[in-house]
């Protein structure tokens, strides 16, 4: 057990010091010690304290659960070899196939983090979000706040927890209803896709017990078109309503969506969207 946690401590220290922190979003400074991420960085892109982090690399913290694991896997943008490296050398069996992938490829997190001025999240085929940057974050709320299993926009519209809470007002252009059904339209063909998912099988399985709406959508045999390309007005608690354009972008090959919001150059909501990059979304005035 020692050498299992040494090694993964040695996996972690490693991996941080290769990742470039302009390949994670962040703006390099002069004063840098190291080339790699600084703890604190690691810590913020794995939505992990950094005190854990720390006793993480030094061995101290024992077993450390597969959603941290895989967060810290998606945080040092490693490969899926790396990933299930890392995945066993802290006792865990990695994620097999045939279930959904939580695994966002080093690549992608590139170009995420080079749109660094939009906001930008990457969701799995059960619209779980695994990956967001500091404006997402301003737009919508730090997902980070919330457990890991909450994370999930299928929870965020139909559950009754902490992610249905948290959720900030939301219009589509396309209408509530068509919105909702474009999101279980996706679960029933990630479910078609991936039945032996028991996580995904879980989900469906208390959406369908909290949910009228949900189980009701889940009930009809009318094919529903899957989430695409929306307009949108998110109501933000300090900056008041911002209408954007939502695309969501596949991932060829791993099975990914990224999701963004722009505005027009030039326009008020193109203004809105520029004080939330400054001041992310904090005591910020609302324009008029």
């Amino acid at each position: 057990m020692a050498s299992s946690r040494s090694g993964f401590a040695a996996l972690l220290r490693a991996w941080r010091d290769r990742l470039s922190p302009a390949d994670a979003g962040f703006t390099t400074t002069g004063g840098r010690r190291a080339p790699g991420l600084r703890r604190e960085e690691l810590a913020q892109l794995a939505g992990l304290s950094v005190d854990y982090v720390l006793r993480l690399e030094q061995g101290r913290a024992r077993n450390p659960s597969a959603q941290v694991v895989g967060s810290l896997a998606r945080a040092l943008q490693v490969s899926r070899a790396e990933r299930d490296q890392l995945y066993r050398s802290a006792g865990l069996l990695p994620p097999q196939d045939g279930t959904v992938s939580t695994h966002v490829p080093p690549g992608v997190q590139r170009l995420a983090a080079r749109l660094g001025d939009l906001p930008i999240g990457v969701f799995t085929a059960d619209w779980s979000l695994v990956w967001w940057n500091t404006m997402w974050s301003a737009l919508h709320g730090d997902p980070a706040v919330l457990p890991a299993a909450e994370r999930n926009l299928a929870r965020a519209l139909f559950g009754d927890g902490p992610a249905h809470a948290s959720m900030r007002p939301v219009r589509s252009e396309r209408g509530q209803d068509a919105f909702a059904e474009s999101i279980v339209a996706d679960l029933k063909d990630a479910l078609s896709r991936y039945p032996g998912d028991a996580r995904l099988d879980r989900l469906v399985r208390e959406l369908r017990d909290v949910s009228d709406a949900f189980a009701r959508l889940w009930s009809t045999r009318t094919a529903a078109t899957q989430h695409a390309t929306d307009r949108k007005t998110i109501r933000h608690p300090e900056i008041g309503d911002i209408l954007l354009d939502c695309d969501v972008l596949v991932v060829p090959g791993a099975d990914l969506r990224m999701v963004t919001y722009t505005a027009a150059s030039g326009s008020s909501d193109a203004g809105k969207l520029e004080l939330l990059r400054v001041t992310g979304g904090r005591t910020a005035t609302a324009l008029p």
